[in-house]
C-alpha cells in the first residue's frame, strides 16, 4: 500500500487561502486543534513551499524550545522529514530540512513508492495546487472559516481543467467552522441540464 500524501488548508467562506494570520485565530479553538493534529498524526514526512516553510522555520523551533503547551507538536513538526520546494538554493537551521531535488510531482511520486508514513502539508497553495492537478493528493482537508475576506489568493485558480473531488468527511465545530475532507473523485457524477430538469419533475 503506498504513502499517502494529505494537506492540510485554512480557508475562508469566498475561498481565500492567503494570509490566514489575518482572519484565522479567532476562529481556532480545541476543536480544530484537534483535527489539525489528527491530519498529520500519520505524517513521518511534510512538503513546503518556500514562504510556508520560512514561516514554520520561524516560528515552530522556538515554540519547541519554550516548553509551552504546543511543544509537543513542534517537536513532532521537528522531528519529520521536511522537503522543501524553492528555486534558489537554501541554507537550512531547521533540523530535518532538506531542499527538493526535482518538481513537486517528481518528489511527490517517488514519495509515494517509498515505504513510510504519510507525506503531510500545511498550506504551500502552490504545492498544493500542483499536487491536484497531477492526480498525486489524496487528501484535502478544507477547515472552512465563516468569514468572507474578500482580497487575496485563493485556493483554485482560474484556466485549468476542473478537478473532481468526493466529500470523504465532515464536521461542524462549535465556532461555525466547516471540517471538510475530500479526496480524488475517479467516477464523478455524469449528466447535463436536460437530466437535472428531468430529475425535478420525478
Amino acid at each position: 500500500m503506498s504513502r499517502k500524501i494529505v494537506a492540510s488548508v485554512f480557508i475562508s467562506l469566498d475561498g481565500v487561502v492567503e494570509a490566514p494570520d489575518q482572519w484565522h485565530f479567532p476562529y481556532f479553538n480545541d476543536e480544530m486543534g484537534a483535527a489539525v493534529g489528527a491530519g498529520l498524526s500519520n505524517a513521518d514526512t511534510m512538503l513546503f513551499g518556500r514562504v510556508t516553510y520560512d514561516s514554520f522555520a520561524g516560528a515552530w523551533p522556538e515554540r519547541e524550545a519554550a516548553g509551552g503547551e504546543d511543544a509537543g507538536f513542534a517537536k513532532q513538526l521537528g522531528d519529520m522529514r521536511k522537503i522543501v520546494f524553492s528555486r534558489s538554493p537554501l541554507d537550512f537551521q531547521w533540523r530535518n530540512s532538506e531542499q527538493a531535488q526535482g518538481d513537486v510531482a517528481e518528489v511527490a511520486a517517488a514519495l509515494k513508492r517509498e515505504p513510510g508514513g504519510d507525506v503531510g502539508l500545511s498550506g504551500s497553495i502552490s504545492v498544493i495546487r500542483q499536487l491536484l492537478a497531477a492526480g498525486l493528493l489524496d487528501e484535502l482537508q478544507l477547515l472552512v472559516h465563516p468569514i468572507a475576506v474578500r482580497k487575496g489568493m485563493r485556493l483554485f485558480d482560474e484556466g485549468e481543467p476542473s478537478i473532481p473531488l468526493k466529500l470523504l468527511k465532515s464536521e461542524t465545530f462549535g465556532t461555525g467552522v466547516l471540517n471538510l475532507v475530500y479526496g480524488p473523485d475517479t467516477a464523478p457524477p455524469t449528466g447535463g441540464y436536460e437530466e437535472a430538469v428531468a430529475s425535478l419533475g420525478e
